[in-house]
């Protein structure tokens, strides 16, 4: 009987346990301490990938692109770093937000001789 509480020490602990905290606890409140615990493991990653959304956008809505050569720049600058023109003719609405079929330029086909 010695060797068996020697070798199952783990088994008998946790088993003593839960006969005692049970009763005074009920099941009850290990139900909610485990769905409460499953539900931070399920919403922490919503949370950040909320606030990585929303980051995202925030960065989204500083980008400018150049009127003049159409290089892209945050608008921090007062001018545009690649062709240097000046901010008040950056257009403030970036061409992100619009569709490719908006924003392609239409190349024509020429044959070489």
């Amino acid at each position: 009987m010695n060797y068996f509480l020697k070798a199952n020490k783990n088994l008998i602990t946790y088993s003593l346990l839960i006969i005692i905290i049970i009763p005074i606890f009920g099941i009850n409140f290990f139900v909610t301490f485990l769905s409460n615990v499953l539900l931070i493991l399920f919403l922490i990653p919503i949370l950040l990938l909320l606030l990585v959304f929303i980051g995202f956008n925030s960065y989204k809505s500083k980008i400018n692109i150049c009127s003049n050569c159409g290089a892209i720049s945050l608008g921090l600058s007062e001018a545009c770093n690649e062709c240097g023109e000046k901010l008040n003719h950056i257009k403030k609405s970036s061409q992100i937000d619009k569709k490719p079929s908006q924003r392609t330029i239409e190349v024509e086909a020429e044959e070489i001789k």
